[in-house]
């Protein structure tokens, strides 16, 4: 009788991970990062998005840690603390991301020449935008 009964929960709780995945399949994953630039930083921080991140995120594409990036501008404001620039990284899948650290850490250090000018990028960045959110989104693709 406890076999039936622990049958049953387990059939419960796993009942709605198999409803979900009548309605999709699972797609990529993305790496979602929003971003307001300080007044009159806009052209510093496209300037360094593009002189270091874009570096970075080619050679994680070229090497297959990343499938795409994509840089977006957001056109209309609500308020003015708004987000102004998305950064949207796409992965293969959650797997993907395991050990991204280690991969990362050795394109920075390719790309960028190691720890203390990634750091110092880092701290000049800070000082002219400010990361709204970060968020782990999965693409989803209808049936």
């Amino acid at each position: 009788m406890k076999t039936i009964y622990r049958l049953a929960a387990f059939v419960l709780l796993l009942a709605p991970a198999v409803l979900a995945q009548e309605h999709y399949t699972e797609g990529p994953v993305w790496r979602v990062s929003l971003v307001r630039v300080k007044p009159t930083q806009m052209d510093a921080y496209l300037t360094s998005l593009q002189q270091s991140s874009k570096p970075v995120l080619e050679e994680q594409k070229r090497n297959g840690t990343i499938m795409d990036y994509k840089f977006f501008l957001k056109e209309t404001k609500h308020n003015p603390e708004d987000w102004d620039v998305c950064l949207a990284i796409e992965y293969k899948n959650h797997a993907a991301m395991d050990g991204l650290a280690a991969k990362g850490e050795m394109v920075r250090d390719k790309i960028l020449g190691g720890k203390q000018p990634a750091q110092q990028l880092t701290e000049k960045r800070a000082e002219i935008r400010e990361v709204i959110s970060s968020e782990i989104l999965e693409e989803i693709i209808l049936k």
